[in-house]
């Protein structure tokens, strides 16, 4: 008998973080393009802050992509939810550039 793993539960308690980079002129799915926990998490978050790149916090989501390497695309499972992260960060910039 096979038993259920959630991979959006936690196996950890220290906060976590990840980076993404897209590119829609390109086929390829979303990569990682960072991927953190505790003090790295904390250096992700501030470098975005400082580069000025939006951040979206869902935990769950996180924890799906802290268990995958730098520089691997998003499986499949995940199109959906990095869709509407992505239409979180075109909205945000989008009204960044009404607000200059």
């Amino acid at each position: 008998m096979s038993k259920f793993f959630d991979f959006r539960k936690s196996l950890f308690k220290r906060p976590a973080a990840a980076a993404l980079q897209y590119d829609p002129l390109k086929p390829e799915p979303p990569q990682i393009l960072a991927v953190g926990r505790g003090v790295t998490a904390e250096e992700i978050v501030r470098a975005a802050h400082e580069h000025n790149v939006p951040i979206f916090e869902d935990a769950a989501l996180v924890e799906a992509l802290a268990r995958l390497d730098v520089s691997e695309h998003i499986p499949r499972e995940l199109y959906a939810v990095v869709a509407e992260v992505l239409a979180y960060v075109y909205r945000v910039d989008a009204a960044s550039r009404e607000a200059s």
